[in-house]
């Protein structure tokens, strides 16, 4: 039985007129300001044809105040699933030509829906966030919406990897569903996130600010640690997601994305070594070091601007998936600070819950001292990175390249907080706190005596470093597994991440830890 052709047509008239959101003119003002349409975002992210909408015949015809017989292509959100690498991927994709993107009723049901089948199906989630908010002209039905995608953000959590993208506007209400996904990109130009914007703030407060200063991805990359990635525009923002993508498991049942080759590479890396100061208190890049352990040297960071005293990141060695942390000895000496405990703790959760193995490098004179670090709840935000360790199952790698002194030793991840394989190199001091600080306490009457005081604090130094900071001392005691040469680094982590592969650890039943937020 052949269709008739005016239903054929009818068909094609309404997806056109679906996918039609806006006039030609302000689709071109849009291109011109440097950003792409919802339809073009989702087009950027998914291979070619694989993208299967839902709800695409809503058109909204609101007889909310204000809005009488407007209708809305859509209800302004576009919906669905697509492939990207070949996986199965949900996502949405706000529409700002259509009512400023903002959400109603129908708006959040989409959303929901989606979010509903990558839970069913054990699909990674993104979000292309492009929104004014509250639709105000439905009133609670709106919050009433923000509060269901709320819910399924944190019953998604821990289960499916949940990207959002800030491409565009994202204020009020619309900002903390980004907030409870598991990674934020953002766009350096046209993207702006907030809660109270400029003028809400100085009629509030009587402070004058700018969106610069309160919204732009600079000012979340750098001050507030809101997002982890700045993207330049909408088709890096999708590549960012695809490589992120590319580090995780479509779900928490499943192990990451290794790419394991039969042959381990174990040859021995001399060129590591050249990166290393003489010096033991000389600043270096851990990025180089970073570079020199993971295939290729690829490396994807993670909130590179936000406290860059300690880096985090995904990489791969021999195939493996692996997170990285890593002391930054060019930044604040390497010491953990309020920041930096944040920025870890929360990278370490990510990846134990997607069973990413963790590998630390550690080069950390202690936590940062200060009145602001104290005043601020140094306590609390060190803490956190004790809890995070402590409750990460996937296999742990800690190498000490060089200090390794205090509780910050131990927020580091050492064999007590659950490490499995503790590496050193010669190079490496463990001890309660640094050589000429403990010289100072333990020696302070003798140096006040003696002639030539440097002189002597040096040689005391010394000593302290090799008889109660020796990398061997540790080992010689099992806190350390092994002393190594720098240029067996990647060898060795390459083995333990493959010996741990089939790593299982339960803990006692309990509904969840508390960890102290």
């Amino acid at each position: 039985m052949a269709i008739r052709p005016d239903l054929l047509q009818d068909l094609a008239a309404r997806r056109e007129k679906a996918a039609a959101s806006a006039s030609e003119e302000k689709i071109a003002q849009r291109h011109a300001r440097g950003q792409l349409t919802a339809r073009e975002r989702l087009d950027l992210l998914f291979q070619p044809g694989t993208f299967q909408e839902f709800g695409r015949h809503v058109q909204h015809a609101t007889r909310h105040f204000g809005m009488e017989g407007k209708e809305l292509p859509g209800d302004g959100v576009v919906a669905g699933s697509g492939f990207v690498d070949g996986r199965p991927i949900a996502a949405f994709s706000q529409d700002f030509l259509v009512a400023g993107g903002s959400l109603g009723r129908m708006h959040a049901q989409k959303i929901c829906d989606v979010m509903d089948l990558a839970g069913r199906a054990g699909m990674p989630l993104v979000g292309f966030n492009d929104s004014g908010g509250a639709r105000i002209q439905e009133g609670v039905e709106s919050l009433s919406g923000y509060g269901q995608v709320f819910n399924r953000n944190v019953l998604l959590s821990g289960v499916v990897p949940q990207v959002a993208v800030i491409c565009g506007t994202c204020a009020g209400g619309a900002a903390y569903s980004p907030a409870l996904m598991d990674f934020i990109v953002m766009t350096r130009r046209g993207a702006s996130m907030f809660i109270c914007g400029p003028q809400v703030i100085k009629a509030a407060t009587g402070q004058d600010t700018t969106m610069d200063e309160i919204g732009s991805a600079e000012a979340h990359a750098a001050i507030s640690g809101n997002i982890h990635f700045v993207a330049e525009d909408d088709a890096h923002a999708a590549a960012l997601v695809r490589e992120l993508l590319s580090y995780l498991p479509s779900n928490n049942m499943q192990d990451p994305p290794h790419r394991l080759d039969p042959e381990l590479t174990l040859a021995d890396d001399p060129a590591i070594e050249d990166l290393i100061p003489e010096a033991g208190n000389a600043a270096f890049d851990v990025h180089k070091v970073i570079a020199r352990l993971l295939d290729d040297g690829r490396f994807l960071e993670v909130q590179a601007a936000f406290a860059p005293n300690i880096v985090v990141g995904f990489g791969r060695i021999d195939g493996m998936v692996v997170g990285i942390i890593a002391n930054q000895p060019n930044v604040k000496a390497g010491a953990l600070d309020i920041d930096a405990a944040d920025k870890a703790a929360r990278f370490i959760r990510v990846c134990n819950v997607f069973s990413v193995p963790l590998l630390t490098l550690v080069d950390v004179p202690g936590f940062l001292p200060g009145v602001f670090q104290e005043r601020h709840g140094i306590i609390r935000h060190g803490a956190k990175m004790l809890f995070a360790y402590g409750s990460a199952t996937v296999p742990k790698i800690t190498v000490i390249m060089r200090k390794a002194y205090g509780g910050a030793f131990l927020a580091m991840c050492s064999r007590d907080m659950g490490a499995d394989l503790v590496l050193a190199w010669p190079t490496a001091e463990i001890a309660v706190m640094g050589a000429e600080g403990a010289v100072n306490i333990l020696y302070r009457q003798e140096l006040e005596a003696a002639d030539d005081r440097a002189a002597r604090a040096a040689e005391l130094a010394r000593a302290y470093r090799q008889e109660f900071a020796s990398p061997y001392l540790s080992a010689g005691k099992l806190f350390v597994h092994d002393v190594i040469e720098p240029r067996r680094t990647r060898a060795a982590v390459s083995l333990a991440l493959r010996t741990l592969l089939s790593k299982r650890e339960s803990r006692p039943p309990k509904k969840h830890g508390n960890i102290p937020l």
